[in-house]
């Protein structure tokens, strides 16, 4: 499953012969010379055909590029021209603001140029999400008080759709939001991401579906058979996609 982290940066510097060229070149003493850039990672992993890019609030995404003279300080304001070489988003030139004029396979790439440095974020190009409802919505995990390889469930899922079915399409590259929201005591479960770290949010695949783990601290528990109650929570232009809140269920059963 394609996974988005929101928030994390990153400097990219297209072509290593350029970069030694530009660093050498702009290395003149001056505070206004640029000898790095870095390109903030986006808020949103695509960007719905028709629409701009937006966060999870609805908000317009406008990428932030940061460059630095030779000194590490930061040179306020930059001198930014954005692009993209690629079909299915065009980008303002100025504000780098994207927006999404068709599908393509493949993430489309927006290039920040600073001077003669650049740098790339990615971000691919989906349908517009109008239905979320649940695809493993309920599951049981048979837990262990000595093993605690044996306290992580199987995904909880849901599946993110555009359109009326039969002839709905899924939507890709879409962040959806999952939280615990009934658990017997607050410490006796955390959802976790398939490598097993705390994560409370993911990003649909190809086939418009996300979904969470739950690991397990039975040492918390209040009765022998429990449950825990997940809400996935999917939203576009700032408002609830239609059947979000979707409620997943964990049963918990005892060692046999």
């Amino acid at each position: 499953m394609m996974k988005f982290h929101a928030g994390v940066t990153f400097s990219a510097i297209l072509g290593v012969v350029g970069l030694a060229a530009a660093a050498c070149t702009d290395v003149s003493g001056s505070s206004t010379s640029v000898l790095s850039i870095q390109f903030d990672s986006l808020s949103a992993p695509s960007v719905v055909v028709g629409d701009t890019l937006r966060d999870t609030t609805g908000a317009v995404v406008r990428p932030v590029v940061h460059a630095f003279n030779f000194k590490g300080d930061e040179i306020i304001p930059a001198p930014v021209f954005f692009l993209s070489p690629d079909s299915g988003v065009t980008v303002d030139s100025l504000t780098g603001i994207v927006v999404g004029d068709s599908l393509r396979s493949t993430p489309a790439r927006i290039i920040a140029t600073v001077g003669r440095l650049q740098a790339i974020q990615n971000v691919d190009v989906t349908l517009r999400p109008d239905l979320v409802q649940a695809v493993n919505g309920l599951d049981s995990l048979q837990y262990s008080l000595l093993d605690t390889t044996l306290n992580l469930s199987h995904q909880l899922q849901v599946k993110l759709s555009h359109g009326v079915a039969p002839d709905d399409s899924a939507v890709k590259s879409y962040i959806v939001s999952f939280a615990i929201v009934a658990q017997s005591d607050p410490r006796l479960a955390e959802l976790v991401n398939d490598a097993g770290r705390a994560s409370v949010v993911d990003t649909t695949d190809a086939s418009g579906i996300a979904g969470r783990m739950i690991r397990l601290h039975p040492v918390f528990l209040t009765s022998s058979a429990d449950s825990i109650v997940i809400n996935a929570t999917a939203k576009y232009r700032g408002a609830q996609v239609n059947g979000s809140p979707v409620r997943l269920v964990l049963l918990l059963k005892p060692p046999t």
